[in-house]
């Protein structure tokens, strides 16, 4: 471990370097947290998250292979972690389509090597496991809540649902302290261009500045609750601190489209979406969910947790961080007049 340790609680965050893994870290240690994070290969590791948010420094970092039960065991004895988050495996729900052994090892062995990990130690140590609302599949017109039936349709749905059961199982058979956060589409700077939401601003803000003509997209017409990341990682340690360890659905309880979504980016830089988004049937997944409702009343009462930001929010933040990043000369309609705006570092 590369950092002093402090007086106070220790998390170990394993997958660090994504976009949840990155600002759980920063909200843990303006709580007074030692943070250790994990990755499969930390020296190799740029942990560009980390030092986007300026916390690299702060943060100690260790190899670990979630796959590998010798692995998890050992750094969980090392860092003897007060409170641990599941934030790692393959993320993509597109690419487990492609890769569903991957994305099932990563997901299910991985969680199941921590709680055996977490049963052996035999230490007090609470854990957080993240879920997602792909596991409830398409639950029709009614918003999903902590019990609604799982219908998953992709792999990794599939991969997240097991591992939601897992965690059940240990709570309930070896009194496990653990949880599942069962979070919504949820979205910030952090994200890579795979992920479509950052596609779709990266695209737009490439086509405002000239750089690009068009954009592919696949099915436009899927709806999604999409929040906003760093107020989402709030949730998750509050999930933490119950006196008992409960699943919680974490959303906005507001769903948009796809289109919407893109309208919204598009709008941001000034431009009309339908002149420049071209639709790839090779983009569109083998099974898709149509629309994704969350029940998020749970959240409210029994976390004191309320999502601030919603979809055109996330839209126009993203956007704007986009164009800070890259300090892109966008060509902008306002009020009927041309304007150049540019965004700097």
């Amino acid at each position: 471990m590369n950092t002093t340790r402090r007086p106070g609680k220790t998390a170990l965050i394993c997958g660090i370097s994504g976009q949840d893994g990155g600002y759980l870290a920063a909200h843990l240690l303006s709580l007074g947290y030692n943070v250790v994070g994990t990755s499969r290969d930390a020296q190799a590791n740029r942990f560009e998250s980390l030092e986007r948010l300026g916390i690299r420094d702060s943060v100690a970092v260790e190899s670990m292979s979630l796959v590998d039960f010798r692995s998890t065991l050992q750094v969980i004895s090392r860092a003897k972690p007060d409170e641990i988050y599941n934030l790692a495996g393959q993320t993509s729900v597109g690419l487990s389509f492609s890769q569903p052994v991957e994305t099932f090892e990563s997901i299910v062995v991985g969680t199941v090597n921590l709680l055996e990990a977490i049963r052996m130690l035999g230490l007090p140590i609470r854990f957080y496991n993240a879920g997602s609302s792909e596991m409830f599949g398409n639950s029709g017109d009614e918003p999903a809540s902590e019990k609604t039936v799982l219908r998953p349709c992709s792999p990794y749905g599939i991969a997240k649902a097991t591992s939601f059961w897992q965690i059940a199982q240990y709570r309930a058979a070896y009194g496990i302290a653990a949880c599942t956060g069962i979070l919504f589409n949820h979205e910030s700077p952090l994200r890579p261009e795979w992920f479509v939401t950052q596609k779709i601003v990266a695209g737009a803000c490439r086509i405002a500045a000239g750089e690009q003509q068009a954009l592919a997209l696949g099915d436009l017409s899927v709806r999604r609750d999409w929040g906003w990341a760093p107020e989402y990682v709030v949730a998750i340690h509050r999930m933490l601190q119950c006196d008992s360890m409960e699943d919680f659905v974490i959303a906005t309880g507001v769903t948009s489209s796809l289109e919407d979504f893109v309208e919204e980016v598009f709008r941001v830089v000034g431009l009309d979406w339908r002149k420049y988004v071209i639709r790839d049937p090779e983009l569109v997944r083998p099974s898709e969910i149509q629309s994704g409702r969350a029940d998020v009343s749970r959240a409210g009462s029994q976390l004191g947790w309320k999502a601030r930001y919603t979809m055109p929010d996330v839209a126009r933040m993203m956007v704007e961080a986009q164009l800070a990043r890259s300090a892109m000369p966008i060509r902008r309609i306002h009020d009927g007049q041309s304007i150049t705006t540019l965004f700097s570092l």
